[in-house]
């Protein structure tokens, strides 16, 4: 019998911490450790993560072949101390805050693995890789993609030294052809925008990348923000590199991401202050810097193109979550094909690390399956059974139906949906990645004008202003959508169809005003752009949520629903029944289905007043 390989890849200790186990280069398990421990973004050693993706495979800590990190540790504190030493005497209460922790664990990351490791009452004395960071997300973004070869572009806030990657993927193999460095980065760019208007970094991007539509294309304020950010905050290179005035920034060595003062200067305006109120300057800022952050990533994609020669693109970093920028690389006609893993941010590194270990530390052969990625659907988290969903009903005494017949609960669901009802909708294996993509998701009806402000405001304690996705069969998506390529993990935006909008008025100036119109025959999903963040719902993926929403467009002939994930403001995704019960409780949906359980929650007691909590600002 030949020797398996079974490479445990972590991410951690900076946030979103996470966990992947891959056997001979097929991923068996993946999850974020937020899921576990219920803090958002958890940065900790994913002790629970672990604990889960080893159960999952049945494979027990001896069995392991190897580890691998997501990153070079001390190449990251060679350019802390580089960039320290180059901005001298700035930086040093940040200098002061940092070291510490490096000195004390990070520059020993072997020995503090190690030390995480014994906690779990394991002994790892096999090998420990450390692929670069970049190399980490190539890895995550090629090796599971259906090409054998291909361009890859990797984009984010920085890893030990580079922001930005162009690579070549063939085979087992990967080539970096092209690096951009540190501090000139574009997700750092977008993360300082993302801080001046007021929304937390390393989350709030979503919401930059939300609002922007609500800009105004054609105002003069528009043209001047984006000639100001051109002209004077960053140089765009032909090739898509940047050059940052650093003037301008103080993320290389200080405590925040702007020199506010010199930004207030320049857009004349103050620095909104988080949940104010959001102006038409906050929102043709936004979109200007989006329109920047697009532009650079086009640039990138046709230099990878260039240099590569290749057909298709895979993409991953957290500026591949931006997918209105995607769609532009789309829209280009660049590449015949572009793959972006699911899980593009730092979480997605662990199994990109063990990735690279496989192919590249190990030498191992690659499997492809041709039109097929080895996602698997990014259905990668745990699956609770029968036993669980009783535990939970004991526990809260909750009271549920349990149907026999799966398809007789998807017409009652379908129905309740058609009636303007909310549901949470929670089956088999949890999502791995930031996307809910219909196994721990919160449904309703696309048809319904009101339903964006009433989850927004009543379900997930958001801002009113954030935008829904479809999740819409895909055999059905060129009905509504001039979408030209399958989105099956939500990564691509697209305008709704001429034939399905409605006139506009031209009175509305607010953001609510413009938020709340109804701009096409599915107004809770089109933006303000008549645009739309499409789900494509594949049968042979994903055949529970197709059947659900097949259901549906039997009942009312139209082939999608509301898809947002299935958590509220503050809080990660649900994981266990337990979870999901209590975000049910504390929320005003109407339904939730638990495998083929379904609860009605006008029937339930209310939750003791020490269950309930208030949702934290994210």
């Amino acid at each position: 019998m030949a020797l398996r390989h079974i490479i445990l890849g972590i991410s951690a200790f900076y946030h979103d911490s996470a966990a992947a186990l891959i056997i001979d280069g097929r991923i068996m398990a993946a999850a974020q450790e937020e899921r576990f421990t219920r803090i958002k973004q958890d940065p900790s050693f994913p002790a629970e993560a672990i604990k889960y993706v080893l159960s999952e495979a049945g494979i027990s800590f001896d069995e392991l072949t190897a580890v691998a990190f997501y990153d070079k540790p001390l190449l990251k504190f060679e350019r802390l101390l580089e960039t320290y030493h180059a901005f001298v005497p700035r930086g040093w209460r940040s200098f002061l805050a940092a070291m510490p922790v490096w000195m004390k664990e990070k520059v020993f990351m072997k020995k503090l693995l190690r030390k995480e490791f014994r906690a779990l009452g394991a002994t790892i004395n096999i090998p420990l890789y450390f692929p670069e960071h970049h190399l980490s997300h190539a890895a995550s973004a090629f090796y599971p993609s259906p090409y054998e070869a291909a361009a890859i572009l990797t984009v984010d806030g920085v890893g030990e030294w580079a922001t930005t990657t162009i690579s070549y993927g063939k085979g087992k193999d990967i080539s970096v052809l092209r690096e951009l460095r540190f501090p000139h980065s574009p997700g750092l760019l977008y993360a300082a925008f993302t801080y001046f208007l007021g929304f937390k970094v390393n989350s709030g991007e979503y919401k930059l990348m939300g609002l922007s539509p609500y800009g105004e294309e054609q105002s003069p304020q528009t043209v001047v923000f984006r000639e100001k950010i051109l002209a004077t905050l960053v140089d765009i290179r032909k090739d898509g590199s940047i050059l940052l005035n650093m003037d301008y920034f103080e993320f290389a060595t200080g405590m925040k991401m702007t020199a506010t003062a010199k930004w207030e200067a320049l857009f004349d305006m103050a620095r909104r202050e988080p949940e104010s109120e959001i102006t038409a300057d906050h929102m043709n800022l936004a979109l200007a810097i989006q329109q920047v952050t697009e532009q650079i990533v086009v640039a990138l994609a046709r230099t990878a193109k260039e240099i590569t020669g290749c057909d298709h693109l895979v993409m991953a970093g957290g500026v591949a979550l931006n997918g209105v920028a995607n769609s532009k690389i789309s829209a280009a006609g660049i590449f015949t094909d572009i793959w972006i893993q699911p899980a593009a941010g730092d979480a997605g590194g662990a199994i990109g690390a063990a990735y690279a270990a496989y192919h590249i530390g190990m030498e191992q052969e690659r499997k492809i399956f041709s039109g097929e990625d080895s996602m698997q659907g990014a259905f990668l988290g745990p699956a609770y059974g029968d036993r669980d969903i009783k535990n939970m009903m004991c526990k809260y005494n909750a009271k549920g139906i349990c149907w026999s017949d799966f398809n007789a609960l998807t017409h009652f669901i379908s129905a309740k949906l058609s009636e303007g009802k909310v549901v949470g909708w929670y089956q088999d294996r949890m999502e791995f990645g930031p996307r809910a993509l219909g196994n721990r998701s919160i449904l309703a009806d696309p048809r319904k004008a009101g339903m964006q402000r009433q989850i927004n405001l009543q379900i997930k304690f958001r801002e009113g202003f954030r935008p829904f996705a479809p999740a819409v069969l895909a055999e059905d998506a060129a009905d509504y959508f001039e979408l030209s390529t399958p989105s099956p993990y939500m990564l691509f935006v697209a305008p709704v169809k001429k034939s399905l909008r409605l006139t506009r008025s031209n009175d509305t100036t607010t953001l609510y005003e413009r938020l709340y119109e109804v701009r096409s025959t599915v107004p809770a999903i089109t933006h303000v752009d008549y645009s739309a963040r499409v789900q494509t719902v594949h049968r042979t993926l994903h055949p529970k949520f197709w059947a659900l929403i097949n259901s549906f467009k039997k009942l009312t002939g139209c082939s999608m629903l509301i898809n947002t994930s299935f958590n509220v403001r503050g809080e990660p995704v649900v994981n266990t029944p337990s979870d999901a019960w209590l975000a049910f409780m504390r929320t005003e949906m109407d339904y939730l289905v638990i495998g083929n359980y379904v609860f009605e929650h006008s029937k339930q007691d209310a939750l003791p007043a020490n269950m309930f909590k208030v949702f934290e600002k994210d």
